[in-house]
């Protein structure tokens, strides 16, 4: 005989457990066997699987806590311009102040801005639409960007889990077509977005790149040349229809960029996985194009034109509303990719600390989209230096020149500490990374009483 499973049994109030035994499959009329007087022992109540901080975990003493973390931060690796905050989140108490009302280059770690505002102005669980609406013409279809970079030529996306595909677009373009009428014209409407395609501040080469293309209303994985690929394209919208027209098996369709008629009859629809899952996507990878998308719905959501412009007055608006001190903050990118941009170290533990604390509403995921040193994201390679698993979260901003980071950190008491050090006068990007790790660790390790 073999045992198929175990069935609780309910008999006169009590709970008993019956095996199961069987010599044959389902349905053969094999008769259950209870085992008599079997009980289900009292495992009693259930401890949480992630408990919450401890209350009363010691605070670190700010002289000790500096004393520490100077020579760290005066390291050659971080070069000069290095400004830093670290604050207690249970008590908003300022741990050590280095110039953190300056502004600096803040690099990617601007994400944060971007996140937060993003979390803060749309519903996480909105999802960006992307639409395919009849042409003026017999055969002419319009591919309607919704400003979902993530719409995948794959099924699934090979990089955006639970990204919206092409496939699924065309499947319904097809159903919804008059039969007998061939797609035979695309027209890619990217009018979502307006005014430049790429940011002041941004170097020549840096679209197309391999972190960063021409923003636009649409694009195929996250404007790469091709699905998997580092390597970004210089006409992204192009590609999305050139996908459409593959996946219609249609490849030689003309393909031009345009505007979809007044009035014009949907054929399909597609929705991004929720802005709360784009928004972890795009602080795990420190991903430019998602960034940038988000700050434009930013700006829509907040009646601003949906450009570089729009999306970074968006941003820093938000977060004044939502009691941000945002003095000394000047965004030209949603990114971070700009060299124009200035966000003072101070600004960054200020918007970190509102989300670990409670203070913002419904932006979580800007902290489960923290990369885990030496776990995941553009933290994957950078161990935490033995501090345990999970304890350095933190968003990585990489330039010419300019290294950052800025997260959160549980000390080795149990105390947790938000923290951002800018260092946009160094030089050696694995020196300054190496600089920049030791804080982190430093902080990890730190009793600091």
């Amino acid at each position: 005989m073999g045992v198929v499973g175990l069935v609780l049994l309910l008999i006169g109030g009590g709970v008993g457990v019956g095996l199961l035994l069987t010599g044959g499959g389902e349905g053969d009329g094999t008769e259950a066997v209870a085992v008599p007087d079997a009980e289900l022992p009292d495992l009693g109540e259930a401890a949480p699987v992630l408990a919450s901080l401890g209350t009363d975990a010691p605070v670190p003493d700010p002289t000790v806590l500096s004393s520490q973390l100077t020579p760290l931060l005066t390291a050659a690796g971080l070069g000069t311009g290095v400004s830093a905050e670290v604050v207690d989140v249970a008590t908003g108490e300022v741990l050590l102040d280095l110039d953190a009302g300056d502004p600096a280059v803040p690099a990617s770690t601007a994400k944060l801005l971007t996140a937060a505002a993003a979390l803060l102005s749309l519903d996480p669980a909105e999802t960006l639409t992307t639409t395919v609406v009849a042409g003026s013409t017999p055969g002419e279809v319009v591919l309607v960007g919704g400003g979902d970079p993530t719409l995948s030529r794959t099924s699934p996306s090979q990089t955006y889990p639970g990204a919206a595909t092409v496939a699924d677009l065309a499947t319904q373009v097809v159903a919804a077509m008059p039969a007998g009428t061939p797609v035979s014209r695309i027209v890619v409407d990217s009018s979502l977005f307006g005014g430049a395609l790429t940011a002041p501040g941004w170097g020549s080469g840096d679209a197309p790149s391999t972190y960063a293309a021409p923003v636009t209303a649409t694009a195929v994985d996250g404007a790469r040349v091709s699905p998997g690929s580092q390597a970004r394209s210089g006409q992204p919208g192009i590609d999305a229809g050139s996908a459409l027209a593959e996946a219609l098996g249609v490849p030689r369709a003309t393909v031009v960029l345009g505007e979809a008629p007044a009035g014009a009859e949907t054929l399909a629809t597609v929705e991004s996985a929720p802005v709360a899952r784009l928004v972890e996507q795009m602080l795990s990878m420190s991903d430019n194009m998602l960034a940038e998308a988000l700050a434009r719905h930013v700006a829509i959501a907040n009646d601003l034109p949906a450009t570089f412009e729009g999306g970074a007055q968006a941003v820093t608006e938000v977060l004044a509303d939502a009691g941000i001190d945002v003095t000394g903050a000047s965004l030209a990118d949603g990114s971070g990719l700009s060299q124009s941009n200035r966000v003072p170290a101070g600004v960054l533990t200020d918007v970190v600390t509102s989300a670990a604390d409670g203070s913002l509403d419904d932006v979580s995921a800007l902290l489960s989209g923290l990369p885990v040193a030496g776990y995941d994201g553009t933290l994957l390679d950078r161990g935490d230096a033995g501090a345990a698993p999970g304890t350095v979260r933190a968003k990585t901003g990489t330039l010419l020149g300019v290294h950052a980071l800025a997260g959160t950190v549980v000390t080795t008491d149990g105390r947790l500490l938000s923290f951002a050090v800018v260092a946009d006068g160094s030089g050696s990007e694995l020196a300054a990374e190496s600089a920049l790790d030791a804080v982190a660790a430093a902080l990890a390790g730190c009793g600091c009483r």
